[in-house]
């Protein structure tokens, strides 16, 4: 059975930091592209905000790359997005997404399995 598992979430200042993490089980970790995604209130679930490829080859949007970063530990099965310097737009729920292959997907409707979501609050 596939599963997703985020964690990390929370309530933070603006400016602050948080850790998420995504445990997998159910399928073969090497053979998937995964990826975090959000989606505000009220709003669709949209483009990807990170990528990570098995080699660890990366790709953050440009509305996150320079306070994001994504890794995964092929050990635990797991894929981490470390935010930084978070603004009051950064809140949504945050989605761990996992694509067969190689290849970077940037769409939802690419991604085969998710996880339940993390909520991630940026208030004062």
């Amino acid at each position: 059975q596939v599963q997703l598992v985020e964690s990390g979430g929370g309530l933070v200042q603006p400016g602050g930091s948080l850790r998420l993490s995504c445990e997998t089980s159910g399928f073969t970790f090497d053979y998937y592209t995964l990826a975090w995604f959000r989606q505000a209130p009220g709003m669709e679930r949209k483009g990807v905000s990170c990528i990570v490829g098995s080699d660890g080859t990366s790709y953050c949007s440009d509305f996150v790359k320079d306070r994001f970063t994504i890794s995964r530990d092929k050990a635990k099965s797991t894929v981490y997005l470390q935010m930084n310097n978070l603004r009051p737009e950064d809140s949504a729920v945050y989605y761990c997404g996992a694509s067969w292959g190689l290849s970077f997907r940037y769409t939802p409707n690419e991604y085969r399995y998710w996880g339940q979501g993390t909520q991630v609050t940026v208030a004062s």
